[in-house]
């Protein structure tokens, strides 16, 4: 399986990323999204992302979220031209919002 086809797996930080526009979001994600965003920064996609807790606990709210993110995305490749903000329908938003509640962010 190529880098592109990767599935970002198992998620268990909190980020907070900074568009272009100055606007910011949470996003939960692992090192390797982490380190997907820093590049994307790095070349002008987004102003800046900062983790913002490691290791949370991986509650059902993390699971289910986990699930849909590695049914909808895919690790973007180091060659990337652009940075892929995960869309969250409202069921989803709902589900970070609560893992920000259970983990004291936001």
């Amino acid at each position: 399986m190529s880098e592109a086809q990767k599935r970002p797996g198992t998620l268990d930080i909190i980020e907070e990323i900074t568009r272009k526009d100055g606007s910011t979001y949470y996003e939960i994600g692992n090192m390797v999204h982490n380190g997907r965003s820093e590049l994307a920064a790095e070349r002008g996609f987004i102003q800046q992302v900062r983790i913002l807790k490691l290791n949370i606990p991986h509650s059902q709210n993390v699971i289910k979220y986990e699930e849909y993110i590695n049914e909808h995305y895919y690790v973007q490749p180091e060659a990337m031209d652009h940075f892929e903000e995960w869309e969250k329908p409202a069921a989803m938003a709902d589900l970070v919002a609560a893992i920000l509640k259970e983990n004291h962010v936001g």
